[in-house]
């Protein structure tokens, strides 16, 4: 399938189903499918920050999932999870989603974001080793996983340790 622009947008609920299937598609276990669920119910869920790509008809093929963490007392987002149908990967979906994401919390005025995940994809969308911004977490992760983006440069990046919602189970 060849790599071209994707139709992105909000969630609804009526996607719902379909953002399971493509989560459940995407990991080896139910257990990220479980965290949207759990992340809707959730007081980190943020309104207009779970979104969708779709096929022109209409077919919800990737999602990304931007929801409230802190770093020590600031309020920041956290990317995940990011999730394509295995038939459309490689096909510029899960960037499409990442950055339709961000430019969401952009124009709601969010600073920071952080993502636990692969450190060899994430710089692309502006990511860097949260370390070096003084961001920690108590989990045991690999440092170089721990990234985290600065959305507003007029203000510096938090330092701390960052607290996931509670559906994450941190």
């Amino acid at each position: 399938m060849p790599v071209h622009r994707w139709a992105t947008r909000p969630e609804t609920a009526t996607d719902h189903p379909a953002i399971r299937a493509v989560v459940l598609a995407a990991f080896e276990t139910a257990a990220e499918a479980d965290l949207v669920e759990a992340l809707r119910a959730d007081g980190s869920w943020v309104p207009g920050l779970s979104v969708v790509a779709e096929t022109p008809d209409g077919t919800v093929v990737g999602h990304a999932l931007l929801t409230r963490c802190h770093i020590d007392d600031t309020p920041a987002l956290c990317l995940a999870p990011v999730a394509v149908l295995p038939g459309h990967q490689r096909t510029g979906v899960g960037a499409a989603v990442v950055r339709a994401a961000l430019a969401a919390a952009r124009v709601r005025g969010e600073h920071t974001v952080t993502v636990l995940g692969h450190p060899s994809y994430y710089p692309r969308f502006g990511f860097s080793r949260a370390s070096r911004h003084g961001i920690k977490t108590t989990a045991d992760v690999p440092d170089e996983a721990l990234m985290a983006l600065d959305l507003d440069s007029n203000s510096p990046l938090p330092s701390g340790t960052l607290r996931y919602a509670a559906p994450f189970g941190s």
